[in-house]
């Protein structure tokens, strides 16, 4: 697959996975902006959009086997879903409430010379909020639908359209998005201060890879599992 400035940032990422962590380090979202155009992603994160195409195209090839979100493409639903359960729904779960108690940690021992873990704080609190009750609405609403519908059985729902839920879950992706956002531009890029102990490290670096994860895991909803649901159904309505 050719790459160019018009291609979506989420058909780059499923042809080239490797660019996933170039994406992520450059501060191009590709998981709820996925449908923009790399040259668009690029001019919404006030990046020089022939640059990161330039850096893209230098990126090592990756080994055959490799992983890539092309397998989840040849996959069922329910084993896409499946996975979004035993792994990144899983993962937040336990995750979560570790940064929260480290984050209390470095704010108490850091917070007066640091005024900006307040805002890290009041962040974090904000979107641990929202992806919980996330998950919920995932495992308990749109995934058993998709489940049902996929398997051949008419489900009942409050909904008419698998659209419906998935328009809920994406808005509330997005929001998530801008929060993740907003710990990066209030941590510096993760960056730990000068003065910082091993815990402010470990939360920093905890902060990243939530930041990395979640973005995969939107990335794998908004660009896979979301289009192939709505097109399941309208196959089934055909």
């Amino acid at each position: 697959m050719t790459i160019d400035l018009g291609t979506k940032v989420g058909d780059v990422v499923l042809a080239w996975p490797q660019a996933m962590r170039y994406l992520e380090g450059q501060g191009v979202d590709y998981c709820c902006g996925g449908h923009r155009t790399l040259g668009e992603a690029c001019v919404a994160a006030g990046l020089a959009p022939e640059a990161i195409l330039t850096g893209l195209t230098a990126l090592e090839v990756p080994a055959p086997d490799a992983p890539s979100p092309q397998s989840w493409l040849k996959a069922s639903l329910t084993a896409l879903m499946d996975h979004l359960e035993s792994s990144h729904h899983a993962y937040l779960r336990a995750e979560l409430p570790r940064l929260e108690a480290l984050l209390q940690k470095v704010l108490r021992a850091h917070g007066e010379n640091h005024p900006e873990l307040q805002d890290v704080s009041a962040r974090f609190e904000e979107l641990s909020a929202d992806l919980i009750p996330h998950l919920m609405k995932e495992e308990q609403i749109l995934f058993p639908f998709i489940r049902q519908m996929e398997a051949g059985e008419s489900g009942s729902a409050c909904f008419g359209t698998v659209q419906s839920p998935i328009r809920v879950m994406e808005a509330e992706h997005e929001a998530v998005g801008g929060m993740l956002a907003d710990l990066r531009a209030f941590t510096q890029g993760y960056m730990v201060p000068t003065d910082g102990c091993a815990s402010f490290q470990a939360l920093y670096d905890g902060l990243r890879v939530l930041e990395a994860d979640t973005h995969l895991h939107i990335y794998l909803e908004n660009q896979l599992l979301h289009p192939r649901a709505v097109a399941m159904e309208a196959a089934n309505r055909g």
